[in-house]
């Protein structure tokens, strides 16, 4: 057996789906053309099968996947869950070392397969393609799989409403239903059916690039009973998992559990349930009478648990939490006295190990999303901080593939709906030549060329004559979010609607990135006519005051923003004799943007070498800062500077961790590199 042997198994699924053909459901979110509907089966919860004779093997091993989703058990112990969400022409599976969960005689495999069915950012789902697959391996001797002697049942205690962006379910149970011994090898399985062979199946296989995601227990830091029956627990920090305990309670006993990332204000025995980001974090239990653990199936994000219920039965001793991440192993640490910036770094990190599955997520909320814009922040920190650049790599792959549906354009990776944001598109060059830089993988390079240069090739059409871009009406031209933070900048934003002329954000980042494409195809040996002099000249006249030595908005040079001033440092274009200004400009109004772009704003100051400026920035105590965030109780990094600084805002959002590059690279000034060294940077004054 080698990597990406094919599966000697059969696809297996069940009655509903068994003559369904699947459906390819991705498509460009402004698309009115096509219409997509939704599952006919939503929240649908497997339960699959297997037993097992094995004699005197000493490695044994399984290849497994599922869409939408599958968590391992084998003799009642769980092993692993997956796979990493990806579209069915490039599908991921996960080949697991299993010696030490079998034994010599009878075995029990079971499969928990999960099938969303909605249509979100998520994972690819509602495409009818629902069910499993798994080789199972004997000291490399294949000795069976899925095929019709496996058998299943559906799960019939899971139900709840959805939440957050169409992205999730609630998780009620009714435990009168769950069936707590289906995992094990004597549990009676003799209503389960056999699993049917779909034959239609369009599945095409490969092993997952990085490893499957660690899952582990976590102990409150505190539990406190707030009246005669009910609990309020304290994990300390964000996490992101499942909560779990053990009850021993009545028939029908109701038991409600909350979620939150904060207190209500001026209530401390309430927690914010329903979150500032539009999810409803509550699941409402019915007991069975006997020994219930609460185990549940979909990932929340949460420090507080208040547990609700009208008797006193509980046991506090098996209150923890299930929390997940991809495996962080953490190279570069920090210790510093300078105010506050031990706490900062710490929040980052923290961030990152949140927001950091099988994807790099937005948010482990509201989208829980693989947003492109969002990569250039995140993928940059997690690649400095760990040195793993597998995931970074599998994630520029991941965006590559969705060209698919529009040529050349981006999107969020790998769910069902395509957003169509410019600046995040023109983000990707970058985002390939740091994977180089770090890398010096050229292989990887050559494979993502095609990709780089599709995306400058779909941006040409808009070019004018003097090479610059204008109205980029038909893709969303975020600049910066959320719209308030955009330091007075009037072009692109929520209204996708709106004109958008010749402006300075969208051709900063075109000409980052025509500079990078021409350093990858240096690097390549790829000679080409580069057209990044004639666009750099066209931006200055278009854009540049040299009177006030600033760069505008528009051409009709009455606004200057921020953003418009900090991308040409960054990216190069400004001459020599704006530097002095712009730094100015920066120092006076300070993080005046949101926390993504704080990353550009940060690399400006970098560029023109003010490094204590960098790190004033940082640390600074303004409303717009991270000691903000740390002021308002946070334990990971927020979406916006503050709670109340836009509507739905998510209080664990990676993208708002730029110091960590900027602390490495500029402050520290360490050249990251990929080795196996631990190493603690210490900033002090």
């Amino acid at each position: 057996m080698t990597a990406n042997t094919p599966f000697q198994s059969k696809w297996i699924t069940t009655e509903h789906f068994v003559n369904i053909m699947p459906i390819d459901v991705f498509h460009k979110e402004k698309d009115n053309s096509k219409t997509v509907k939704e599952s006919s089966v939503l929240n649908y919860h497997v339960k699959f099968r297997k037993k097992l004779w094995l004699e005197h093997c000493e490695n044994v091993r399984i290849r497994i996947s599922a869409d939408d989703y599958y968590k391992l058990y084998i003799n009642g112990t769980f092993v692993c869950q997956g796979p990493a969400p990806a579209y069915a022409e490039y599908y991921n599976y996960n080949e697991t070392d299993i010696s030490a969960f079998v034994k010599n005689g009878e075995n029990v495999i079971a499969v928990h397969v999960y099938y969303q069915g909605l249509i979100n950012r998520v994972w690819n789902s509602g495409d009818n393609r629902q069910g499993m697959i798994a080789d199972i391996y004997a000291d490399g001797r294949y000795i069976g799989g899925t095929d019709k002697s496996w058998i299943y049942c559906e799960a019939q205690e899971f139900s709840g409403e959805r939440i957050g962006y169409d992205t999730a379910f609630a998780e009620n149970i009714d435990f009168n239903l769950k069936e707590s011994a289906w995992k094990n090898a004597d549990f009676d399985d003799s209503r389960y059916r056999a699993a049917i062979d779909h034959e239609q199946d369009d599945h095409r296989f490969v092993e997952q690039a990085t490893e499957c995601i660690d899952v582990y227990h976590v102990l409150p830091q505190s539990i406190r009973k707030i009246n005669d029956t009910d609990y309020l627990i304290d994990f300390g920090k964000e996490l992101v998992g499942q909560f779990s305990m053990i009850c021993n309670g009545e028939k029908n006993q109701k038991v409600t559990i909350q979620y939150a990332e904060e207190k209500e204000d001026g209530k401390p025995d309430e927690i914010k349930y329903q979150m500032r980001c539009n999810c409803d974090y509550i699941d409402e239990c019915t007991l069975s009478g006997g020994t219930d653990e609460f185990e549940f199936y979909d990932y929340k994000a949460f420090r507080y648990v208040k547990i609700i219920t009208d008797r006193d039965n509980l046991n506090p001793s098996s209150f923890c939490a299930v929390a997940r991440n991809h495996k962080f192993r953490q190279k570069i640490y920090l210790q510093s006295n300078i105010p506050h910036l031990q706490d900062i770094w710490d929040l980052c990190v923290q961030t990152l190990k949140c927001g950091i599955q099988e994807g790099f997520l937005d948010c482990p909320t509201r989208e829980k999303g693989q947003y492109l814009g969002d990569f250039t922040v995140s993928g940059l920190a997690y690649l400095y901080l760990t040195g793993d650049n597998e995931i970074y790599k599998k994630t520029l792959l991941d965006f590559a593939r969705t060209v698919k549906v529009c040529d050349g354009l981006l999107s969020v990776a790998p769910g069902s709906i395509m957003q169509e944001i410019a600046d995040f598109s023109l983000q990707y060059p970058m985002q390939v030549w740091n994977y180089y830089n770090y890398t010096n993988d050229i292989q990887t390079l050559h494979k993502l060329y095609p990709t780089v240069r599709g995306v400058m090739q779909y941006f040409e059409k808009y070019r004018r004559a003097d090479g610059l871009l204008e109205n980029v009406n038909d893709k969303w031209n975020l600049v910066d979010w959320p719209q308030n933070l955009r330091d007075g900048y009037d072009i692109g934003g929520e209204d996708h609607s709106k004109p958008n002329p010749c402006h300075n954000v969208l051709n900063a980042f075109y000409i980052g990135a025509l500079k990078c494409l021409e350093n990858i195809q240096k690097t390549l040996c790829i000679f080409s006519d580069s057209p990044v002099q004639q666009v750099t000249e066209a931006f200055m006249t278009a854009f540049y005051d040299k009177e006030k030595r600033l760069f505008a908005d528009t051409e009709e040079k009455n606004h200057y923003a921020l953003h418009s001033n900090a991308l040409p440092v960054t990216f190069g274009i400004a001459p020599q004799e704006a530097h002095e200004n712009i730094k100015q400009m920066i120092m006076e109004k300070g993080l005046c943007c949101g926390t993504h772009f704080s990353y550009f704003v940060l690399k400006a100051l970098a560029a023109m070498k003010a490094h204590e400026e960098e790190l004033n920035l940082i640390i600074n105590e303004s409303d717009h800062s991270w000691v903000n965030m740390l002021r308002e109780g946070a334990t990971t990094c927020f979406e916006a500077w503050g709670k109340e600084q836009k509507w739905n805002t998510s209080l664990c959002h990676p993208w708002s961790c730029a110091p960590i590059i900027a602390i490495i690279e500029d402050i520290a000034k360490m050249k990251p590199h990929k080795n196996d060294d631990t190493v603690t940077l210490e900033l002090n004054y």
